[in-house]
């Protein structure tokens, strides 16, 4: 029987670049033991403040495998969200990049579902879901197995080949694909600048954010 793994992973990434993803990359769906305890201590330490969801569906946020029937691969993806654009207005509020355009769940879900559709015209009837920071899935930690990037002392996923102005979302799908290597090498080494900068002191020591 051929296996056709490594000729699917790469369809998908050359489809996930045609729709303007900057990065792609696969893991297996398992249990993401490494951030259980992380998480767990988090939320007992009240450190996600007043977004009480977090403490919903502990388990779907560590196992992909509850989210989707069968799940075998989490493909990560990031899209770009920076943009030269200032606001005119100096005495308006400031908002973040991010916030500039349309709603990026919007922009994002489309081109996932676009590309599960790829994925089912050109390889069979794959099950699978598009997630875009609307359900309990730790996207990081998805991105980093999926070698797109590292964890940097401000909680944010670092790509060496984009900073970190990029959302990122997840399609978890029933077919298995080659995996990525996780990205291990912490590139951040001794630097402290986001923790020095942080107006709110909200870092409370690398990897930890009080979101209070």
């Amino acid at each position: 029987m051929i296996d056709n793994r490594a000729r699917y992973s790469q369809l998908i990434k050359d489809e996930a670049q045609r729709l303007g993803f900057m990065q792609c990359g696969i893991a297996k769906a398992d249990f993401l033991e490494e951030e259980a305890p992380r998480l767990e201590k988090w939320l007992a330490n009240n450190h996600h403040g007043k977004m009480a969801y977090m403490e919903n569906h502990f388990d779907k946020r560590l196992d992909p495998r509850l989210l989707v029937d069968d799940a075998k691969s989490v493909i990560s993806l990031t899209l770009n969200y920076f943009s030269d654009a200032e606001q005119s207005d100096p005495e308006a509020p400031k908002i973040s990049k991010y916030a500039f355009g349309t709603d990026y769940h919007e922009v994002i879900k489309s081109k996932l579902f676009e590309l599960l559709e790829f994925i089912r015209e050109n390889i069979g009837a794959v099950s699978g879901r598009a997630f875009v920071d609307s359900a309990p899935v730790l996207d990081r930690a998805w991105a980093k197995r999926a070698g797109i990037g590292w964890i940097g002392k401000n909680s944010n996923l670092i790509s060496k080949k984009s900073g970190s102005f990029f959302f990122i979302a997840e399609l978890i799908v029933d077919l298995d694909l080659v995996y990525d290597n996780a990205f291990e090498t912490d590139h951040c080494g001794t630097c402290t600048k986001c923790i020095d900068a942080c107006p709110t002191e909200a870092i409370l020591s690398p990897f930890v954010i009080d979101a209070k």
